[in-house]
């Protein structure tokens, strides 16, 4: 039943910017954290960003000072920031949430279908 829905991807130009938004659905007790990872073509899953319900923030160097992660707990949405695009930022982008289902005490990872951002130069 838990389901996570990205958007916002799509086609720019280098050094254009995009927002991608991530939001969860289902019976969700409570969420320790989200992150955002891409996959290219021929390339391994890459690790982000990600934030904490304590807004605590980390970032992959790769993108570390252009992109920035958020989340509106109020909207239980969490938004990838992207500017200064490059591309080698050209990817499927996934959205990944760790949370506890209502009704059970361990958390369990969620992943999103993904959302194709195209950069040109």
């Amino acid at each position: 039943q838990v389901q996570l829905v990205e958007s916002g991807g799509g086609f720019v130009q280098a050094g254009g910017s995009l927002r991608l938004s991530c939001e969860p659905s289902g019976s969700i007790l409570s969420i320790n954290h989200m992150g955002w990872y891409r996959q290219a073509p021929g390339k391994e899953r890459e690790f982000l960003a990600r934030i904490t319900t304590g807004r605590s923030t980390n970032y992959a160097d790769s993108v570390k000072g252009r992109f920035t992660i958020s989340r509106d707990r109020a909207k239980n949405t969490v938004y990838l920031q992207m500017n200064s695009l490059k591309s080698e930022d050209t990817a499927v982008y996934y959205c990944n949430m760790q949370a506890v289902r209502r009704g059970y005490f361990s958390a369990d990872d969620y992943w999103g279908q993904g959302t194709q951002v195209t950069v040109s130069s």
